[in-house]
């Protein structure tokens, strides 16, 4: 998807890690003429100010009439308030999205009211973060190179879906466009349930082991680091298709335990290395 994407005013509610890399992107790729920073604490919107993730900042989403796109980025327990409350303000026909990590019940708890709202929402999830938190860790290429995904209901237009993958492409992401449910059982498998192994991995390791961890043990837990309010909510919302996942996870580690407590070294081999091919086949 090419972009020759520019909005005159964005909007970011939530300049955080993810919502100030988005305007820190923005900026650096001159696609907007103000990025606009929404948020509650006047202290974390000045600190976002200070470096170069918006060009202004307010504490009253009544600030959003002004915007021409507004990016929702908050946790995904706050979405679906927030966007309600943006769209009460917003001008008839301004463009909605949001960065949640989870997908089906923000669009859909959306589409219930689709006719009673002023905006267009069309959700969309840039896969890309970090364990950090906080606009001192916003990166203008985060999105550079990443994969972003775009949500669009049965009854959303395709214009307003095509806007939205603009928007990720021309912060450089490559977009691909799925229903809101087949994102989420997606990336149950390749987010939500690592988070929750990585979890039980730091939970399950005695606090006297820690001197002897090495880099496999802190690459494999570092993101069990990241905030547990916020990724309660995510595995919350998600908690079918994270079931799942866990489960296929469980039957694997089942068959590798089996293997090991019968000795079995050439079943052990077998497993390893087609394990071992999946990882290799995505690359360094």
């Amino acid at each position: 998807m090419t972009s020759r994407a520019h909005w005159p005013v964005v909007a970011i509610v939530g300049v955080g890690m993810i919502g100030g890399s988005i305007g820190k992107a923005v900026r650096a790729r001159r696609l907007a003429g103000r990025v606009l920073g929404i948020g509650r604490s006047a202290e974390s919107l000045a600190a976002a100010k200070k470096t170069g993730c918006v060009t202004e900042t307010a504490t009253d989403l009544a600030a959003a009439a002004d915007a021409d796109l507004v990016v929702v980025a908050a946790g995904v327990g706050a979405i679906p308030a927030l966007l309600d409350a943006v769209d009460a303000v917003i001008r008839p026909g301004t463009l909605l999205t949001d960065a949640g990590s989870t997908k089906a019940s923000i669009v859909s708890g959306w589409e219930r009211r689709r006719r009673s709202h002023r905006g267009r929402f069309v959700g969309s999830h840039p896969i890309a973060g970090s364990h950090r938190r906080g606009s001192v860790a916003a990166d203008a290429d985060l999105f550079a190179g990443r994969v972003a995904v775009v949500t669009p209901a049965k009854a959303t237009p395709g214009i307003d879906a095509d806007a939205i993958g603009d928007f990720w492409a021309a912060l450089g992401s490559t977009v691909y466009m799925m229903p809101p449910r087949e994102h989420d059982r997606i990336l149950a498998s390749t987010s939500h349930a690592p988070h929750l192994i990585a979890a039980a991995l730091a939970a399950a390791t005695p606090p006297a082991a820690r001197t002897f961890t090495a880099g496999g043990w802190r690459d494999t837990t570092r993101i069990a680091a990241g905030d547990p309010e916020l990724w309660a909510d995510i595995l919350l919302d998600n908690a079918g298709e994270v079931g799942d996942s866990m489960k296929r996870f469980a039957a694997a580690a089942e068959k590798l335990l089996a293997a090991i407590e019968r000795g079995d070294r050439r079943r052990l081999v077998e497993l390893l290395t087609r394990a071992k091919d999946r990882r290799d086949a995505l690359g360094s």
